[in-house]
């Protein structure tokens, strides 16, 4: 078992090493981008990289108080599923409407790979590769069809 301390300074390495992988990586527009905190600039739209409870996931996170607007995000994303699916080669997770564990209502589009754990170092190689190439793909889908979602 380990302690809260040292869970979170195992935390903190690896997502310092996933950076430090990610960092000489343009995005598809050429453009230097922070991979951990990616930036949409739609502001509530978030591209997140979770590693807990032995699932790493890379998700598309919609939040917007005005759940009207929520739901047309989410909408412009079904639309365009078939290209998001084909461009990833991966079958996304669609999951409208959900209340996250902080009582907010989020919808969520995600993928996930099961049994690496971020505190095990010999699921890392694992882990760095599942995100690199998921947020890679993911990142390429945005800078193509982004202009869907300006309103």
């Amino acid at each position: 078992m380990y302690s809260k301390q040292m869970v979170s300074q195992i935390n903190q390495e690896f997502w310092t090493t996933l950076g430090q992988y990610l960092s000489p990586v343009l995005s598809a527009d050429g453009e230097k981008i922070n991979w951990i905190n990616y930036k949409t600039e739609e502001k509530h739209i978030r591209f997140i990289m979770l590693a807990e409870d032995n699932i790493a996931t890379v998700a598309i996170e919609l939040s917007h108080k005005d759940l009207d607007v929520q739901q047309w995000y989410f909408d412009k994303f079904v639309q365009l599923k078939k290209i998001l699916e084909k461009e990833t080669g991966i079958e996304w997770k669609w999951q409208p409407m959900q209340t996250d564990q902080y009582g907010k209502t989020i919808s969520n589009i995600s993928i996930g790979q099961q049994g690496l754990s971020v505190l095990s170092k010999s699921d890392w190689p694992a882990l760095i590769s599942f995100f690199k190439v998921n947020i890679i793909r993911l990142d390429a889908f945005w800078c193509q069809h982004k202009f869907a979602f300006e309103r």
